[in-house]
């Protein structure tokens, strides 16, 4: 706005107190609603008059009318302040609150979503996570949420999909069973699934594998936590292990890690729109796994 055009535009006292009495037709309701006295909306209203040199309102017995000009006039008042007002929610006032719903691998869910939690609340206090976790391939088929965390190779038809995680395998164990001898011969914990890699591992590694199976579980997490019981080793999926080797629950047996083509993917719909709380979130959790992974 230059500074000629702001010249003649007439303080905001004036017009509130012209918006007031338009609406309410009548200079007293107004004043009570904008906390002055009757005096000083009829003052507002009579400089304002002067400043446009032209009659605003006709002076009745009991209130007032809008003159044809004033009732021109109004609707851009009226207009102007439902903008400043809605900008000014928009910019400084908290968001309401938007649900996001994704479904997630429950390993994925509490070994790297959750921990990430309180970083999404001071990021995005406006969102509220809806999380399913998901035990199987198939209860993706179901109908859900339009964002899902899926492991694989980064093929989803259908879908679009960020990858989050490079996966790297390395056997593990609790500290009090590896005192630092020939692991080799420890108990096995399988993981149902993809990551049941055992053999793929030894032959990548050059080492004999060996048929001393231990428990089989159908989560990475469920296993996780025996491992870290001393139940026997893991074959380990960075980066999902690397809190339990950074506090020392687990300790790695190897220094051979095998790179693995799979890792976890965020997919969304090819065919539709995310909501903005949806890519709030979908820029926040790359972020978040970039800075981990860096």
């Amino acid at each position: 706005m230059t500074g000629k055009a702001f010249d003649r535009m007439p303080p905001l006292d004036w017009l509130r107190s012209f918006e007031a009495a338009a609406r309410l037709s009548n200079f007293t309701a107004a004043a009570t609603e904008l906390g002055l006295t009757q005096a000083a909306v009829s003052q507002h209203i009579r400089f304002l008059e002067e400043r446009l040199k032209t009659r605003l309102f006709a002076r009745l017995p009991r209130g007032v009318a809008l003159s044809p000009e004033g009732a021109a006039y109004l609707p851009h008042i009226q207009s102007a302040f439902a903008t400043i007002g809605n900008s000014t929610n928009e910019l400084f006032e908290p968001r309401a609150l938007q649900t996001v719903s994704i479904r997630v691998p429950i390993s994925f869910a509490l070994l790297v979503l959750v921990p990430a939690l309180p970083d999404l609340a001071k990021a995005l206090p406006q969102i509220r996570l809806d999380l399913v976790t998901i035990h199987r391939p198939t209860d993706y088929d179901q109908p859900g949420s339009a964002l899902d965390i899926r492991f694989g190779n980064g093929s989803f038809p259908g879908r679009e999909a960020d990858r989050l995680t490079v996966e790297r395998l390395v056997p593990v164990a609790a500290p009090t069973l590896a005192p630092g001898g020939d692991w080799t011969s420890l108990p096995l914990l399988l993981v149902a699934g993809a990551r049941e890699m055992w053999a793929e591992w030894f032959a990548a590694a050059g080492l004999a594998g060996h048929s001393r199976r231990s428990h089989r579980f159908d989560s990475f997490a469920a296993a996780l936590e025996a491992a870290k019981t001393g139940v026997g080793a893991l074959l380990g999926s960075r980066p999902l292990i690397d809190a339990a080797l950074k506090d020392n629950t687990l300790v790695r047996l190897s220094d051979f890690e095998l790179s693995s083509p799979s890792g976890h993917f965020l997919t969304r719909p090819s065919s539709s729109r995310l909501s903005g709380a949806e890519q709030d979130f979908r820029r926040w959790l790359l972020s978040r796994i970039a800075k981990i992974s860096g």
